[in-house]
């Protein structure tokens, strides 16, 4: 029997919204420049989104309900310390400016993109502390 979490990755795929569709379409089967991404990738206690595992680069889709919402700060940074890079956009992002978006991601992904940047809503990883 598969674990709770696989169970409820499972349930977030059946139920993905339309800015996780279309942005699937776009980043599975190494369509986005040969980059390999997943969906629903577990860290820690957290489900992401998307994630190039080869690039520890998450991307995050928000509807209205993140906005100003803290526990998407922590996660951000459980998730950096955790050694993945973060890049989050709105859902209506994805829908309205999908190329913009894609491009965001090719830059992360080809080291173009690597400082924090609030207006792009990127976080890299942090380095491990000793």
């Amino acid at each position: 029997m598969p674990s709770t979490r696989t169970q409820f990755a499972r349930t977030l795929r059946r139920n993905e919204t339309n800015a996780e569709k279309v942005l699937w379409r776009e980043l599975r089967n190494r369509n986005l420049n040969g980059f390999k991404f997943v969906r629903q990738y577990p860290v820690g206690p957290y489900i992401t989104d998307f994630a190039c595992r080869e690039k520890a680069l998450v991307v995050e889709l928000d509807g209205a309900q993140h906005a100003e919402n803290m526990r998407d700060v922590e996660r951000t940074r459980f998730i950096n310390r955790a050694g993945f890079s973060v890049i989050r956009f709105w859902n209506e992002e994805v829908l309205r400016e999908r190329d913009d978006v894609l491009e965001t991601i090719v830059a992360i992904l080809e080291d173009r993109l690597t400082e924090a940047c609030d207006a792009t809503r990127f976080s890299p990883a942090m380095e491990p502390t000793s």
